[in-house]
């Protein structure tokens, strides 16, 4: 088959994350899928590089000359469906009538509900499927308008990384010199106020009343840096929050640290929460969203209350008595995302949905 996948977001985060790896997986099992992005997309230099078939546009002009170079791809018959995997892209494949020509999926990874507007509603109302990457997106976005029968459920999956041997692991530490005997707690994320990286700063405050060699490494990059750099200065914490900025080697972040923190407060899933796991490293999240479908409370990881920073520090603590403790929740979450979260199972179970859509479709007769 030849999915054709639109991303129009410039930026790399989660869902272009996921879309690269859905490509790779694509091609992999035979399938010549192709992307359509924006000009100078993260996205789009990522995928040439692995040798998917990129075509590139504008996405502005409230996304005509995508929904145009939509049209454009879709007449010569050799895309058999389409697979939007972001709102600019839902949008531009909507105008371009997708849904009237071939099957329409979209990707839902957020939490807020559809909007309320007859257009807003119609666009998701046109796709023969709608994946949520867990069953809280899923059932916010029926609660919202979103048609409860073409919702899908996939989980959005990480590459089981090899663990790291010590060599590794001392390179990555002392990429920014911490010392054998500092303790990391790493967070991963776009430096964004619903992301939560309040609370792990001020936590470490209290953490390094019991372990003064407690340490931050935070990566990632946003609007909220120098709010957070105040509040690291404010705290006297400034020597021991390392901020590591955007990583393109994010593994060095995971190989780096002893536990990592998630602190999303608006969280569709959580990809960087399931990548440290992947690195058996011991992790703590909040309660709420769809962290609870990830961790199994204090067996793959540990939850506390949300905006809770004297919970997570105590959550640390617990962790860095019991060494012991924590590496056997490291490998038990890591063990469950190789289950559950892994890139294979998410490209499979993805195949699944073309196919059910394509089977469905088997005579597809154009909509009026």
């Amino acid at each position: 088959m030849i999915p054709l996948l639109i991303d129009l977001d410039t930026e790399w985060r989660g869902g272009q994350s996921q879309a690269l790896l859905l490509l790779k997986g694509l091609y992999e099992r035979g399938h010549a899928a192709e992307l359509l992005t924006a000009k100078g997309s993260s996205l789009g230099r990522r995928a040439k590089r692995v040798g998917i078939y990129v075509h590139e546009v504008s996405r502005g002009m409230f996304r005509l000359p995508a929904a145009a170079r939509i049209r454009a791809l879709l007449s010569d018959g050799r895309v058999d469906l389409v697979h939007a995997n972001e709102a600019h892209a839902v949008t531009a494949a909507w105008l371009a009538g997708v849904h009237r020509q071939l099957p329409f999926v979209i990707s839902r990874r957020v939490g807020f509900p559809l909007g309320k507007s007859a257009l807003a509603q119609a666009r998701y109302k046109s796709a023969e499927c709608i994946v949520a990457n867990s069953h809280w997106v899923a059932e916010q976005a029926a609660a919202s308008g979103a048609p409860q029968d073409k919702l899908r459920v996939v989980y959005e999956g990480v590459e089981i990384p090899q663990l790291p041997s010590a060599a590794a692991r001392q390179t990555a530490r002392a990429h920014w010199g911490i010392k054998p005997s500092d303790k990391i707690v790493g967070c991963v994320g776009a430096l964004q106020s619903d992301k939560g990286h309040e609370w792990v700063i001020r936590a470490l405050a209290e953490l390094r009343q019991e372990f003064p060699e407690a340490r931050l490494l935070i990566a990632g990059e946003g609007k909220c840096r120098p709010q957070l750099e105040a509040l690291v200065a404010e705290l006297g914490l400034r020597p021991k929050v390392i901020f590591a900025g955007f990583m393109k080697n994010i593994s060095a972040a995971y190989e780096a640290i002893d536990l990592f923190v998630f602190p999303s407060l608006f969280e569709g899933l959580g990809t960087s929460l399931l990548a440290a796991m992947a690195y058996a490293v011991p992790s703590i999240t909040f309660f709420g969203c769809a962290l609870g479908e990830i961790v199994e409370n204090e067996r793959s990881g540990i939850q506390v209350e949300p905006r809770n920073s004297k919970a997570i520090a105590q959550a640390a603590a617990k962790l860095l008595r019991d060494p012991a403790s924590a590496q056997r929740m490291g490998e038990a979450g890591r063990a469950r995302v190789a289950e559950k979260f892994s890139a294979e199972r998410m490209v499979q179970e993805m195949v699944h949905v073309y196919e059910d859509v394509l089977g469905t479709n088997a005579s597809f007769e154009p909509k009026p």
